[in-house]
């Protein structure tokens, strides 16, 4: 599967109407899912409004991305942050969360390849603690957009908001294993720019195929 999202800035008295052509946008994309929601209080360098599209190859996407990126050519939009990246979710629970999180990250480039597959693997090992996880994907990117050379995305569907920041963001596994990669103080950082921290409230179940 291909996916893309992006994280968008937008002037307040726009947001209703850029959420309206967004949708519009994403509906005629041919995704298998998508969402476009704005962002729930607490996101941090997450935009305004997320949108997220998944689809069954990369070919797919080429063909939509013009017409997609024409509802972003708005004066409105202030800036937009994203990652386009192969993957596949995994499923934890029968059913799927209601909020949809996406984490966009850039490693420091002169970091060796075994230290990178270290610090994926301890990014993957969350789910199987934080257990308001119920779907979730780690991925490379291979198209960044925005104020930073994005070289991951991690996405999860929560439970509710809730189900993220608590269980998850205040969990051991969380700030006292995964932290220290990000934590400039600690020598094990890997990650030294910003990062994106985006969420929204998701009905269509956007890590599960065709939504």
């Amino acid at each position: 599967m291909y996916s893309v999202t992006r994280l968008i800035d937008v002037a307040e008295p726009d947001r209703d109407r850029m959420v309206a052509a967004l949708r519009g946008a994403a509906s005629g994309a041919g995704a298998l899912g998508w969402v476009v929601e704005p962002t729930l209080r607490g996101s941090r360098n997450g935009g305004d409004i997320i949108a997220h599209l998944r689809f069954a190859s990369k070919g797919q996407w080429d063909r939509a991305a013009a017409c997609f990126g024409e509802a972003l050519d708005d004066p409105a939009i202030g800036r937009v942050n994203g990652a386009a990246y192969s993957g596949l979710p995994v499923h934890r629970a029968q059913k799927p969360g209601t909020v949809y999180r996406a984490l966009l990250l850039s490693v420091q480039p002169d970091t060796d390849q075994a230290t990178v597959a270290r610090f994926e693997a301890e990014l993957q090992l969350m789910p199987q603690y934080v257990r308001t996880i119920t779907d979730w994907q780690l991925s490379r990117v291979e198209q960044a957009t925005g104020a930073s050379a994005w070289t991951h995305v991690f996405e999860q569907l929560f439970t509710d908001q809730d189900g993220l920041m608590g269980p998850y963001l205040m969990h051991p596994i969380h700030w006292a294993v995964v932290d220290r990669w990000f934590d400039p103080e600690c020598p094990d950082v890997v990650v030294r720019d910003r990062v994106c921290h985006s969420f929204c409230r998701s009905d269509a179940a956007v890590l599960r195929l065709g939504g």
